[in-house]
């Protein structure tokens, strides 16, 4: 099952304070992007970080989940809690690298 686009949207509005926000379809589902950088990954209404070990302690106890097949088992965010959700995308902003630019084919 995809994600709604009024979930997607609900998202965004929690973390705008973060930087800027956007989304992205992609596999199916969406990422969710701050200041260009791939963040929040959300799958079947669900939000999902990756476990970095930046993220530990602040998460300790936050339920875990596999978004689609074939990844690693990530922390589920709940994105209804607003400072949380903005503490944790702050962080994983902070922490997460520019993607490459992708060479254009010839």
């Amino acid at each position: 099952m995809a994600c709604s686009l009024e979930f997607i949207e609900f998202v965004c509005e929690q973390v705008a304070d973060v930087g800027a926000v956007r989304y992205r379809k992609m596999f199916g589902d969406y990422m969710i992007y701050v200041n260009d950088k791939p963040v929040l990954l959300v799958c079947d209404n669900t939000v999902y970080v990756k476990k970095l070990p930046q993220l530990a302690g602040r998460m300790a106890g936050a339920e875990c989940g596999i978004p689609y097949e074939g990844t690693k088992e990530h922390y589920i965010l709940d994105i209804e809690n607003a400072p949380l959700a903005r503490e944790i995308t702050a962080l994983l902003e902070s922490v997460t690298p520019l993607p490459k630019p992708r060479k254009k084919k010839t």
